[in-house]
């Protein structure tokens, strides 16, 4: 996990001070957005899931014997649902796309201070090619992430971007796919570098290669040389509140989302995760201490077929893991090194058939006595086919914080699959409910 860094656009001083300056400016935000009480975050978080499953479970047991129910595939032939407080906060509005900017409001967790473009204007991309590195083609992709004012992005038609070299961002921005149907494939994937604010929604992100670098422009003041970049389809470095929702993603060539270099105030929450074998990585090494300021909340997706592990693997910090469905993993689905916070809430587990792959949980790097003492907690997790988890941390952990643990839970793990149920990126049609 070494970082790709821009060498110089005019001479290498000249652009170490650039970068240096950048990170500095990052670094204050995420002082800024770094949550001193983060239980307070994940009780907020909790009664807000709690809440939308009841409401939901109520209206479920309504429904009449002539309502269409669920067939395969997740398919649903029936009125707009909504199964988790994110969702309830937007989807079913038949207006959603004259009301766009709404979804800013609706985010929850370690990220839901993320407000991404709301306060720009809308730019509409209307060509899906990446020809240009050094002058983007207004109307592409490319050109609206670099721009320095805030913006709502959206996509004129469905549309495959294939880019040349990865897509490094500018804050206050948000990739808005509703009502197209956008693919980022068989190219680089996104790097959000030293920037704050920033929302991803709705976008297939699948078969994402390394880029080979070369120079590339980052904003629309600064151009420089990136060394390889690392193949992730998603790359948050340095950044805070981030929000990342309902995208589908499969096979990139390193992660699919990683989150490294003290990046915090995250929030990935509704995504669909399938063929990969190192999913989510928090924090780059086991030596950069900086990581420990890292908040991130984990909510609402579904880790399907043909993953092996790191759902997420935490290296420091506090991660949020709750209501969300794992039916597949060939190693382990939660792992860890360095002493990271982990609570696990109300998700399900669905252990794979070989006997030695049960464990959800995985420690590297460190001895039974040493991570004996590392709080990893799990509270109404639901375990199936002979998966467990394993604790560790204070036994009173959970007294202890009675904000977060009396009577304020999760949603119940028994109604994952109904909370996940329409993870992933959404079929939305203008005029119609999402």
């Amino acid at each position: 996990m070494v970082p790709t860094v821009i060498m110089a656009q005019s001479s290498p001083n000249n652009d170490e001070e650039y970068w240096r300056l950048r990170g500095e400016e990052a670094w204050n935000k995420t002082l800024a957005a770094y949550e001193p009480n983060p239980h307070e975050v994940t009780s907020a978080f909790n009664k807000h899931a709690s809440k939308a499953a009841n409401d939901f479970m109520s209206e479920k047991a309504s429904w009449n014997s002539t309502r269409r129910e669920l067939r395969g595939n997740k398919k649903w032939e029936g009125d707009c649902l909504a199964t988790n407080p994110i969702d309830r906060c937007w989807r079913c509005q038949a207006n959603w796309a004259d009301n766009r900017k709404r979804l800013a409001d609706c985010v929850l967790g370690f990220g839901s201070k993320t407000i991404g473009g709301k306060n720009g204007d809308f730019y509409v991309v209307t060509d899906p090619s990446d020809d240009s590195l050094l002058d983007p083609k207004p109307g592409t992709l490319r050109h609206a992430v670099i721009q320095k004012q805030p913006l709502w992005i959206i996509f004129q038609r469905d549309m495959l971007i294939r880019l040349q070299q990865e897509l490094i961002m500018e804050g206050d921005k948000t990739i808005d796919a509703r009502g197209a149907t956008v693919h980022i494939a068989y190219g680089a994937g996104i790097t959000i570098q030293f920037v704050n604010n920033v929302i991803i929604h709705g976008l297939h992100i699948h078969d994402i290669h390394q880029g080979g670098g070369g120079l590339i422009r980052d904003s629309v003041e600064h151009f420089g040389m990136r060394t390889m970049s690392d193949g992730d389809g998603i790359s948050i470095f340095g950044s805070s509140n981030v929000w990342i929702d309902h995208v589908s993603m499969w096979n990139c060539y390193d992660g699919i989302i990683d989150a490294i270099e003290g990046s915090t105030a995250i929030t990935i929450s509704n995504g669909h995760f399938t063929d990969h074998n190192e999913v989510m990585l928090f924090g780059a090494s086991d030596s950069q201490s900086k990581d420990a300021i890292m908040q991130i909340t984990v909510a609402f997706n579904h880790f399907g077929k043909r993953l092996v592990q790191r759902m997420p693997r935490c290296r420091w910090g506090y991660i949020h893991v709750v209501n969300n469905d794992y039916t597949h993993w060939e190693m382990y689905a939660i792992g860890g090194s360095q002493h990271p916070t982990i609570i696990s809430q109300g998700n399900r587990f669905i252990a794979p058939p070989d006997i030695f792959k049960k464990e959800v949980t995985k420690r590297d790097y460190a001895e039974e006595s040493t991570w004996k003492q590392w709080t990893w907690r799990s509270e109404g997790d639901l375990f199936m086919n002979g998966a467990f988890f394993v604790q560790s941390g204070d036994p009173d952990f959970t007294k202890k914080h009675p904000q977060l643990y009396d009577g304020i839970a999760p949603a119940d793990s028994s109604q994952v699959t109904w909370i996940t149920r329409f993870a992933g990126a959404l079929l939305c049609k203008v005029g119609m409910q999402c």
